[in-house]
């Protein structure tokens, strides 16, 4: 490592290398410009003190939720019937306390947003921990017919162990149950916060909005898309690749339609195949029907149709080969 009179001799003794660069010196003006940008409305930032949730705690949560749903599995103590009392005692007094705060937050960020009067969001935000804490029973139970749902669908899965352990079907669904009973309170932030994070590891993206039957299995799962006023019966199994989506809607239509449902209704018993897409809210799929791989849907269905594309033609070009044209030939 050259000392700085090194470098000097250097640079002063050999003409053909060039001087020594000063970037550094230019950095307060670069630093001046990113200050003078957040004083226009044209970027974004959060200078000021309005508070914010972490998406650090609620990445917590979420991992915290989780051990506290399937005891054992993922936890770093073994967990045995001396110590589960203890053990669910601790996480389930933490969680509420964790929670709470981050709802807090989130509450106090929207009052202060819209300069709304901000004087209940510690008293809400224990009541809506309180509530998500009341219906962990209640979770605990319908993932468990999710885990069967995998399960019994899918050959390669054999045994519940791996299906909770490693299958990002089940992890976007247990995320997406957890952001469901948010959403449902009204809290802002923290439910998207929440499924975004499961849509980054999984690549499956499930708006907290929509409401999903039980015995849900996403088999695969990258690439499946489940929007905000879908709606999914029980037992209903998706292939990679699903959209269950909205159709376009023109800019200045934007605002009419953000409180009207715009996404399919999928019935009892239904299989969606790899990459179909389903659109709308005429979409509506009737139960037990099965909808193939690559179609396009953007009206009913009625229960129990199986709606798959044409058997395409398939064209093999080689020299053990021929096509048509050339068997044709005399």
């Amino acid at each position: 490592m050259k000392t700085n009179q090194e470098k000097k001799d250097l640079y002063s003794h050999n003409p053909e290398v060039a001087h020594e660069p000063t970037f550094e010196a230019n950095i307060p003006a670069i630093v001046e410009e990113l200050v003078s940008s957040c004083k226009d409305r044209d970027s974004f930032d959060h200078v000021d003190p309005t508070p914010f949730p972490s998406r650090e705690k609620v990445v917590r949560i979420i991992l915290q939720t989780r051990r506290i749903l399937f005891p054992g599995y993922f936890g770093h103590a073994r967990v045995d019937p001396v110590n589960l009392s203890y053990v669910l005692g601790r996480e389930v007094t933490e969680l509420f306390h964790s929670l709470a705060r981050q709802v807090v937050l989130a509450f106090q960020h929207s009052c202060l947003q819209y300069e709304r009067a901000c004087l209940e969001c510690i008293r809400q935000g224990q009541e809506v921990a309180y509530h998500f804490i009341r219906m962990l029973p209640n979770l605990r139970r319908i993932l468990a017919t999710d885990t069967r749902a995998a399960l019994s669908g899918d050959p390669a899965a054999k045994s519940f162990d791996e299906v909770i352990f490693s299958y990002p079907g089940l992890f976007a669904i247990t995320v997406y149950r957890m952001a469901h009973l948010l959403y449902e309170t009204g809290i802002p932030l923290l439910p998207r916060m929440m499924t975004e994070y499961a849509h980054s590891l999984t690549g499956i993206d499930i708006h907290p909005g929509a409401r999903i039957g039980e015995r849900f299995f996403i088999d695969h799962g990258t690439g499946v898309v489940i929007g905000e006023t879908t709606e999914i019966g029980d037992r209903v199994r998706l292939y990679q690749g699903v959209t269950l989506g909205a159709l376009s809607i023109p800019r200045d239509k934007v605002e009419l339609f953000r409180d009207k449902k715009r996404h399919p209704t999928i019935g009892d018993d239904v299989i969606i195949y790899s990459n179909a897409t389903i659109l709308g809210p005429d979409a509506v799929i009737g139960a037990r029907s099965v909808i193939g791989g690559n179609v396009w849907i953007t009206g009913p269905v009625p229960p129990d149709t199986k709606v798959i594309l044409k058997k395409p033609e398939l064209i093999y070009i080689g020299r053990n080969h021929q096509t048509k044209e050339q068997r044709r030939r005399p």
